[in-house]
This record gives structure tokens, C-alpha cells and sequence, in this order.
């Protein structure tokens, strides 16, 4: 999906990373204490990240996944402790070195790999599975619905991925951070109505191998995202 609104878009989120608000995730993806809005979005990226893992069978053994915007890579990392080989793909460098410089051993036979570069690049192969939390809440619905397909294609068994929902309090609160100074706030959100969104999604010819699982939305505080798992039969 190489087009020119996708490459602006992914630039913005690497520089917002980069060079603006790495100190404040490695916070808020570390154990230290936090206050305020950060508490709650921590508590919901813990609640979306156990959801995501909800997907899965305790043995992975045999499973190549892909872990699309992996951050920090604790959703990558719990995947490989259950067996599974896994390629976890961040835009921000920094974050990437500050993941793999806290690398745990991982347990059971599995493998992870974190790298900095393109979720989409096809060079990074096929997959038994794709999970991506709260990286495609980022771009436009008919972005974020190319990249899904786009990934579909080189996935074998199912993809898990979250989507902001198009809903009055979420509006509410990025309207409220937009109040904030230019240099606090995260890149903005692009909240979608979702079963619009995914039906025409479905509908493409080449998601015609591809049906809806289970959905899970999480709410707490100022975390409003949701879970979508496509299944291919």
C-alpha cells in the first residue's frame, strides 16, 4: 500500500515517536508508576493486550507471527513465550532499541525478533497470523482497510488487529486534546464506524477467503479501542 497519503502518515507517526514522546511511552509501557489519563490508557492497553492473547491457544509451537506496530513488543513477546516465532515491526527506531535492550529469554521454544521498518513490507514474508494493536487507529478507515487486506494476503490462518470506534465520547475527548499544547499530544486517532468499515472490507474480492471471529472493545478512560479478528476459512 505504497501510496503517497499512507507514506505521509506513516512519516508523522515515526517522527511523533522519535523525536516527540518517546520518553512518555517508554513510561507508559514500562512499570513505573503513573498518574492521571496515563493510568487509564495503560490499564486499557493491558486489557487489549490480554484480549488479543485470548485469540490464541497456549501452544503456539510451529506459528509465524507477525506483530504489526509492535511498539515495545509485550504483546510479541507473550506470543513467543508461548512457542510461536515472532517478527514484531515498529516504525521508531528508538523504540525498537529500548524494546531490545530490555529483551527478556523467551520460553518454551519460541523466538522473537524486533526490527524497526514498515509493518507492510512484503519482504518481511508470510505469516500463520497478524496481530496489530492500536497501530491502524492512525489512519483513515480506507487506509487502514487496504493495509488489512494487504496483509491478508500474506496470512495463512487469522488476523487480530484494533480499531478506534466512531463514538460520541471518543470525539468528545480528542476534541478536549486538542486543547493541549501541539508538543503533548499523540498523533491523532481516526475513529471509524466499524461494521461499516469490516463489511466493506468483506466484500472485496480478494477478502473473499476471510470471515469475522470474535470483537472485544475495551473502554478506560481515555482508551476507547476494539478488537476485530478475521478468520480465514
Amino acid at each position: 500500500m505504497e501510496n503517497a497519503a499512507y507514506i505521509k502518515r506513516r512519516d508523522e507517526i515515526q517522527t511523533y515517536f522519535d523525536r516527540t514522546a518517546l520518553d512518555a511511552w517508554k513510561r507508559l509501557v514500562s512499570t513505573e508508576k503513573v498518574s492521571g489519563v496515563r493510568a487509564t490508557v495503560r490499564a486499557g492497553r493491558d486489557a487489549m493486550r490480554q484480549a488479543i492473547l485470548d485469540r490464541f491457544g497456549e501452544d503456539l509451537s510451529g506459528w509465524r507471527i507477525l506483530d504489526a506496530g509492535c511498539g515495545a513488543g509485550p504483546l510479541a513477546i507473550e506470543l513467543a513465550h508461548r512457542g510461536a516465532d515472532v517478527l514484531g515491526v515498529d516504525l521508531s527506531p528508538q523504540m525498537i532499541a529500548h524494546a531490545n535492550d530490555a529483551l527478556p529469554a523467551i520460553r518454551n521454544g519460541g523466538s522473537v525478533r524486533l526490527v524497526a521498518g514498515d509493518m507492510l513490507a512484503t519482504q518481511n514474508g508470510t505469516f500463520d497470523a497478524v496481530v496489530s494493536m492500536d497501530a491502524l487507529i492512525h489512519y483513515s478507515g480506507d487506509e487502514a482497510a487496504a493495509a488489512i487486506a494487504g496483509l491478508a494476503q500474506r496470512t495463512r490462518r487469522k488476523l487480530v488487529f484494533t480499531l478506534a470506534p466512531r463514538t460520541g465520547l471518543l470525539a468528545a475527548m480528542h476534541k478536549l486534546g486538542g486543547l493541549f499544547p501541539r508538543s503533548d499530544r499523540s498523533p491523532s486517532i481516526h475513529p471509524v464506524v466499524i461494521e461499516r468499515m469490516m463489511s466493506r472490507m468483506l466484500e472485496r474480492g480478494d477478502m473473499q477467503d476471510w470471515s469475522r471471529g470474535q470483537t472485544t472493545r475495551i473502554s478506560s478512560g481515555f482508551y476507547i479501542s476494539e478488537a476485530q479478528e478475521l478468520v480465514r476459512s
